[in-house]
C-alpha cells in the first residue's frame, strides 16, 4: 500500500486512514456537539436530505443583492446560496432560503469550526471563508437510500454525489464538493477501493458505500436526541450512542463528564444542574423540553454579535490579555479556544468560563498557567510553538513512554502534530489522514528504540510478528510497550478499522491505559494525543508489541 489510506473517525483509525470530521476542503467539524449532528446527518436521519422546490434562486453572498450580515430570520436568494455553501461542508440542511434555526446552529458550528466570531451572523468573514473553503453544490443524500442508485458512476450528478463527494474528502482525498462525479471524483473512488481492499472499479456499490460509511469505533454514538432512535425520556440507568450525545451535550454546556454512553449518578446531576439553570424541572430525566434547550443556541454568541476579532500578535491587542477585558482581540481569544475544543460563547467578553479556558488549555500544552495570553500562549492557540516538556531524543526502550508521554495535549494540526509525519516521510497536514501509526513512528525515531517506521498499523503488526527490527509480540505487557487495536476483530488487522498507541499504565487483569495520537479529547474538543483507558476484552482485539 503507496499512500496511506485517509478515513473519517470519530475516534481513532487504521495507522494512515483518517477521519477527521472533514466536511470539505479547509473545515475539520470539532468534535463535541455538532460531532451528534453530523453523525445524523450522514446517516440521512435528521435535517432533510433535499433542497426544498419553492427555494428562492441562489444569490452570491458577496454581491451587492445581499445584505452585509445575512441574520436568522431572512428569506431570500442569499439564504439559499449560504444554506447550499454550508450543505457542501457537510450540514445537510433544508436548502428553502429560509435562515430558521438549524441555519443558524449550522452556521455557528462552521463559525467555530474555522476561529470566525461564533455570533451566527454571515458577515464579510464568514462569507469570505465559506467561499475559500468550497462552493456550493446539492444536498447530500444518503448513499444508502432510495433516492441514490445501487452503484454511483462517473457521470452522475446531485445530491448523492455530494454525499460521496463528501464522504471522500472525509477520508482524507482531497476531491471537490460539487456534486459532479468527474474524473478526479472516479480517480478518488479508485484509490479508496484498493485501500479498503476492494475491486478499484471506481463504480460506488454496496460494498464501497458501507466502508465509506465505516468510519467509527462505536458507529452508535452518533445520535441526535430528538430522533426516533432515542427514547422520549432519557433517565438514569440507560447506556448507548443516545447518552453519549447527551454527556457531548451537557459538556458543550459547561459540563466536565466522561462521554461513556453511560447514565450515571455524575450524568444525573450534570442533567439537573443543566434543568436548573435552564428554568426547567430539574428531575433529571431528558425529555422534549431538556432537548430542546440542550440543543437551542449552541456555540454561543447568542446571535447578539461580538467585538469583530483581532489577530491576537496584533498592534492592536495588549501584550497580556487578561480577565476583565472586552474587546475584539478576546472574540479572536474565545474562537482559537472553541477551535481547541473550549465551547465558549464568543462575546468578545474575557470572563470566568474564558479565564477556565484558558487556564485548561495552558495545562494542555505545558505553559505556565497563569490565565493571561501573552507570547507563548497566543503563539500555542496559533500552533506555532512546540512543548517545551519533550525529552531529548534517543535513551532506546526505556525513554518510549517519556516521549510519547511529553505529547499529551499536542492538538491535532498544529505544527507540533504536524511534525510527526516526518518519521515517516509525509508532509501533510495531521487534519486530513489518520496519524496515529506515524505519531508511534516518531516516538520510535525520537528514542532510537527500534528503526522501523509506518503509517500503518498493520505494518506494526505484521513485523512484530515476524521479530523483526527489535519488535516482537507479548503477552505480558509493560508501560513503554506498543499496543495494536483491531476494532473488527480477527486479529488480522487488514480491516481498516485498526488503531495504535502506547502502553502507560497496566493495571492487572484486562485494564490498561495507553498514550494515543489521532484519538479524541477526553474533555471533549479537537482530536490529538492523549491518555486513554483500554481494556483486553471490550469486544475488539489486542496485540502487544515489545521493543527490544
Amino acid at each position: 500500500m503507496g499512500r496511506p489510506a485517509f478515513v473519517v473517525r470519530t475516534e481513532d483509525k487504521n495507522h494512515s486512514r483518517r477521519p477527521a470530521h472533514h466536511a470539505g476542503p479547509g473545515w475539520r467539524i470539532r468534535v463535541g456537539t455538532f460531532a451528534a449532528t453530523a453523525a445524523m446527518v450522514s446517516a440521512g436521519i435528521i435535517l432533510g436530505a433535499g433542497p426544498a422546490s419553492a427555494a428562492p434562486a441562489p444569490i452570491r453572498l458577496t454581491s451587492a443583492s445581499c445584505p452585509n450580515e445575512i441574520l436568522q430570520g431572512q428569506t431570500s436568494g442569499c439564504v439559499t446560496e449560504l444554506q447550499n455553501l454550508l450543505n457542501a461542508h457537510g450540514a445537510g440542511l433544508v436548502v428553502d432560503g429560509q435562515f430558521g434555526s438549524a441555519t443558524l446552529y449550522a452556521v455557528r458550528e462552521y463559525q467555530a469550526a474555522t476561529a470566525i466570531a461564533v455570533d451566527g451572523r454571515v458577515g464579510p468573514a464568514t462569507k469570505t471563508k465559506l467561499y475559500a473553503t468550497g462552493g456550493s453544490a446539492p444536498a447530500p443524500v444518503n448513499l444508502n437510500s432510495s433516492s441514490c442508485p445501487a452503484n454511483i458512476v462517473q457521470g452522475a450528478k446531485g445530491g448523492c454525489v455530494t454525499e460521496l463527494q463528501r464522504l471522500l474528502n472525509h477520508h482524507g482525498y482531497a476531491v471537490d464538493v460539487d456534486g459532479d462525479f468527474g474524473a478526479g471524483t472516479a480517480s478518488a473512488v479508485r484509490s479508496f477501493q484498493s485501500a479498503h481492499g476492494l475491486t478499484a472499479d471506481g463504480q460506488v456499490g454496496t460494498n464501497t458505500k458501507r466502508a465509506l460509511y465505516d468510519t467509527d469505533e462505536s458507529p452508535s454514538t452518533g445520535l441526535d436526541l430528538r430522533s426516533a432512535s432515542c427514547p422520549e425520556n432519557i433517565v438514569e440507568g440507560q447506556s448507548g450512542g443516545c447518552v453519549a450525545t447527551l454527556q457531548s451535550l451537557l459538556n458543550g454546556k459547561g459540563q466536565s463528564l466522561a462521554v461513556d454512553g453511560s447514565f450515571g449518578p455524575q450524568t444525573l446531576a450534570a442533567v439537573k444542574a443543566f434543568q436548573s439553570a435552564s428554568g426547567l424541572t430539574a428531575d433529571g430525566q431528558v425529555g422534549p423540553n431538556t432537548k430542546a434547550a440542550l440543543y437551542s443556541n449552541i456555540g454561543g454568541g447568542g446571535g447578539n454579535g461580538a467585538p469583530a476579532p483581532i489577530n491576537l500578535n496584533s498592534a492592536s491587542c495588549p501584550n497580556e490579555i487578561v480577565q476583565g477585558q472586552r474587546s475584539g482581540c478576546v472574540t479572536e481569544l474565545q474562537s482559537l479556544l472553541n477551535h481547541h475544543g473550549a465551547d465558549l460563547a464568543v462575546d468578545g467578553d474575557f470572563g470566568p468560563l474564558t479565564d477556565s479556558a484558558v487556564r485548561d488549555f495552558q495545562a494542555e500544552k505545558g505553559l505556565s498557567v497563569d490565565g493571561h495570553v501573552g507570547p507563548n500562549t497566543k503563539a500555542a492557540l496559533y500552533g506555532a510553538v512546540t512543548p517545551p516538556s519533550s525529552p531529548p531524543p534517543g535513551g532506546g526502550y526505556a525513554n518510549i513512554l517519556d516521549v510519547a508521554a511529553a505529547e499529551v495535549g499536542t492538538v491535532e494540526g498544529s505544527t507540533r502534530a504536524n511534525s510527526y509525519g516526518s518519521s515517516v516521510g509525509l508532509s501533510l497536514s495531521t487534519s486530513n489522514y489518520a496519524w496515529c501509526a506515524t505519531f508511534v513512528s516518531w516516538v520510535a525515531k525520537q528514542t532510537g528504540a527500534s528503526s522501523y517506521r509506518n503509517s500503518y498499523v498493520s505494518g506494526w503488526v505484521k513485523q512484530a510478528r515476524a521479530g523483526n527490527y527489535h519488535l516482537s509480540v507479548t503477552t505480558s505487557p509493560q508501560p513503554g510497550d506498543i499496543v495494536a487495536f483491531d476494532w473488527d476483530g480477527g486479529s488480522d488487522f487488514t480491516g481498516g478499522n485498526e488503531h495504535i498507541g502506547i502502553v502507560r499504565t497496566v493495571s492487572g487483569g484486562s485494564s490498561f491505559t495507553t498514550v494515543e495520537g489521532n484519538t479524541s479529547n477526553p474533555n471533549g474538543g479537537s482530536d490529538g494525543v492523549y491518555v486513554k483507558s483500554r481494556s483486553t476484552n471490550s469486544g475488539y482485539d489486542v496485540v502487544f508489541i515489545r521493543v527490544r
